[in-house]
């Protein structure tokens, strides 16, 4: 099986798919396929979904790129998109990702990584057995001198792989293999667990403790029905970029909106809206003090804290008034 038949997939075709050409050509340090990646000699690697990037995430990535830094070589983390679980489709579970693929990789580059690889999973790929993987992905793409894996990480056709085959393999191919300890992959799949549980019951600040970081949701700006401008609070409504993306509780929440690097103290709120309609989710958010043109363009929000639950009030005065008091609370909390 040839590789360029499974990865070797055009950049614009590739960012298409994923929704991602804006973000293709502004960050640096984040390549989808190999025919993007800058040219490297060889590499210290990890690899898998490290999806949320939480606390635990945060010292696996550190000792990575530690060791590229000993050996004088470049990091590189290699990731999937889709989730693997959708295409060999082996569970029935929903997939909630707390990151998309650029939340994610903005912050492993912020702690040091020095490549993001984001390849296309495919089901020519869930076929590779663990030695076409090593050889034709890891070797002969690129060159592997170290990789950094957890003692339960598992790779190639049926997930027949791990550990003892890389270690097999390590002596043949001149790599070696450092394993991740039981207890910190254990604490990390904890972690994630539980950062799940936090956000679906609007625990945003339990959830950003173990993140080390304000939950984030990345979209694009689209037209909304503009009652929130009626009303004296004109919203920036999203639609969310990764399909996966587990989204909170529904209610208003206190935040920060990100356009351009700049961040400004957002009121957001996530939910129906059933007092206007009460029939399609929404997520938006208010820019305090600023009133911008954001349509079409892709913003952030961070959830700081929970404000309340969704309420259907029985007239839009109503719900004015909870607006201004919402507003009090979130420069209560932020200014």
């Amino acid at each position: 099986m040839k590789l360029e038949k499974t990865t070797s997939i055009s950049d614009r075709s590739l960012c298409k798919n994923m929704v991602y050409s804006e973000l293709c050509a502004s960050m640096s340090g984040l390549y989808f396929g190999f025919d993007q990646l800058p040219s490297i000699n060889s590499c210290v690697l990890s690899q898998g979904t490290f999806d949320g990037v939480h606390k635990g995430h945060q010292k696996v990535l550190q000792s990575l790129v530690d060791t590229a830094r000993t050996l004088n070589l470049p990091s590189v983390l290699l990731t999937f998109h889709p989730h693997p679980r959708s295409v060999v489709k082996t569970h029935t579970d929903k997939i909630e990702l707390i990151n998309s693929i650029e939340e994610k990789a903005e912050r492993i580059l912020n702690i040091g990584v020095d490549y993001v690889l984001v390849l296309e999973f495919t089901t020519e790929i869930s076929q590779l057995s663990p030695e076409q993987f090593v050889t034709e992905i890891l070797i002969s793409k690129l060159n592997i001198k170290n990789i950094l894996v957890g003692y339960d990480h598992r790779f190639g056709k049926n997930r027949s792989g791990g550990f003892q085959e890389l270690l097999q393999l390590s002596s043949s191919y001149n790599f070696n293999v450092e394993e991740i300890k039981a207890k910190e992959i254990d604490e990390i799949v904890i972690s994630s667990t539980q950062i799940r549980t936090y956000l679906k019951n609007g625990d945003v600040e339990k959830a950003n403790d173990l993140l080390g970081y304000h939950y984030p949701i990345t979209g694009i700006v689209i037209h909304g029905n503009k009652n929130g401008r009626t009303l004296g609070f004109p919203t920036a409504n999203i639609s969310i970029t990764e399909k996966d993306k587990l989204t909170p509780k529904t209610g208003a929440y206190v935040g920060h909106t990100v356009v351009n690097g700049k961040s400004y103290p957002s009121m957001i709120n996530i939910g129906y809206r059933p007092t206007i309609d009460g029939s399609n989710l929404s997520i938006e958010s208010h820019l305090i003090g600023v009133d911008l043109d954001l349509y079409d363009q892709t913003i952030q929000i961070q959830l700081i804290d929970f404000l309340r639950d969704e309420i259907k009030f029985n007239s839009l005065d109503q719900l004015k008034d909870q607006l201004n008091k919402d507003k009090q609370k979130v420069l209560e909390i932020l200014v």
